[in-house]
């Protein structure tokens, strides 16, 4: 498939490595205006343009990384050029009907929602689409996949799939980042506390996809009567650990939804 990302910015980058490392037979095409921090890119085989009509016409999928200002003047750009190109927005708040909308209702369109972890095969990816595009966002789910986990959901969790997947990576990065500062608190330096709290996160992560099981049956395999988990457990939450992170992410969705 060749691919079109509009947008050099992180998520763009990411999804450009992602898909130039870990998914075949593709070939990819990203823009910005200035180039010069993704010129690296061709390392890896990806076209680099401060053209956004670079490439496009033999495009399967455009993606736009882009700002949701950028929007309007970015589409006003394209769409004179690209004829029967399924677009597939990670636009913040843009829902389908209005990029349905702003395209005329004639371009086959897909909301997807992917993370910078996608550089590392690592995405959460949420993806919706109208019914009857199904057959164009197919190979879309499937270009996902590969980078990660690519479940298709209700347009409506849109907005709280930004806030979970993709927010959600800055909340999980701030908890190690807590624990390092702890580890260095009770001996570690920093590089070996820094890789004892990231590792032990990607572990907890691995045995939950693995085993797909509730959190707290994990938490029951590592909490013993009167241990040191438990303890450390009862004294985060006295101090508002879950409710906190619980309301940082209804915040969060709330700034999303204006």
């Amino acid at each position: 498939m060749k691919v079109h990302i509009i947008g050099g910015g992180n998520l763009g980058v990411s999804i450009a490595l992602g898909i130039a490392k870990f998914s075949k037979n593709n070939q990819v095409t990203v823009t910005r205006r200035n180039i010069a921090s993704i010129q690296y890119l061709s390392e890896y085989g990806i076209a680099v343009s401060n053209d956004n009509k670079h490439n496009i016409q033999e495009a399967d999928v455009v993606i736009l990384t882009i700002k949701p200002y950028q929007v309007d003047t970015v589409l006003a750009e394209i769409l004179p050029v690209i004829q029967n190109k399924t677009i597939a927005s990670a636009v913040s708040g843009l829902s389908l009907d209005v990029l349905q909308t702003k395209t005329n209702y004639e371009y086959p369109v897909v909301r997807i929602m992917p993370n910078i972890a996608a550089q590392f095969g690592e995405s959460a990816t949420c993806i919706s689409f109208p019914e009857k595009y199904a057959a164009n966002a197919s190979p879309i789910v499937d270009l996902f996949q590969d980078l990660g986990t690519a479940p298709v959901i209700d347009e409506k969790l849109m907005d709280a799939a930004t806030v979970l997947g993709a927010c959600g990576t800055a909340y999980a990065l701030r908890y190690i980042r807590a624990s390092m500062q702890a580890g260095i608190e009770i001996g570690f330096d920093s590089q070996t506390a820094l890789a004892i709290a990231a590792q032990t996160v990607k572990g907890a992560a691995k045995m939950l996809l693995e085993e797909r099981v509730h959190p707290e049956q994990l938490i029951d395999r590592v909490t013993t009567p009167q241990g040191c988990t438990i303890v450390g457990l009862n004294e985060m939450e006295h101090n508002g650990f879950s409710s906190s992170l619980i309301k940082g992410i209804k915040t969060s969705l709330k700034q999303i939804k204006g």
